[in-house]
């Protein structure tokens, strides 16, 4: 292979592919570190730093090839796109749904119910009138599940969804979300603080 190849497209190669396995772990790790993983957050940091300094040895070994500059910037606007697009496949966590709706809600309402969501439902006031407001909280996972349902039952209905970070554990139990979304209460709580 001649020097030239290796120069101006086998390294500038390797650091656009580097950067995108570090910037797409760097993404992933980033959105576990807000969910609170104390185990595969920093895993994932240590493989990321590791990449990354092979990636950035190689610019640094050719600052007078400009190619690798491009790699480098490339590597990471692409890492960030697949990291995005990691962590929606993987649908980590928990999430809040609110719905609000000025139509009659009691089909929704009950086809939640036999789905064995947990729901809470308020009568509210709206601006123009009232309203019907659902809340549940699910697995992210099954967002994709629940947001036809509320269309197919409530097409005009007002929905939100918001990350959660922590759940109390009675809702856990109640709900059978898996174990590992368990919050316990912090030491001043039991203590009754």
């Amino acid at each position: 292979m001649s020097q030239e190849v290796y120069s101006y497209f086998l390294i500038p190669l390797l650091i656009t592919f580097a950067r995108i396995v570090d910037v797409s772990l760097g993404t992933v790790r980033v959105i576990l570190v807000t969910k609170g993983s104390k185990l595969t957050a920093p895993l994932l940091g240590f493989f990321e730093v590791i990449i990354w300094l092979l990636a950035i040895g190689q610019v640094m070994q050719n600052l007078t090839t400009f190619t690798n500059y491009i790699a480098y910037g490339l590597g990471f606007a692409l890492g960030n796109f697949f990291g995005i697009i990691i962590e929606q496949k993987l649908a980590l966590g928990i999430v809040a749904v609110r719905i609000i709706t000025q139509f009659d809600a009691s089909n929704l309402i009950n086809h939640l119910k036999g789905k064995n969501y947990g729901i809470t439902v308020l009568d509210a006031k709206g601006s123009n009138g009232p309203v019907s407001v659902i809340f549940t909280i699910i697995k992210r996972s099954n967002l994709k599940n629940i947001v036809p349902e509320i269309e197919k039952f409530n097409p005009n209905a007002f929905y939100s969804v918001e990350d959660i970070r922590l759940v109390s554990e009675a809702f856990i139990k109640n709900n059978n979300l898996s174990k590992k979304h368990k919050i316990y209460q912090s030491d001043a709580a039991k203590k009754g603080k």
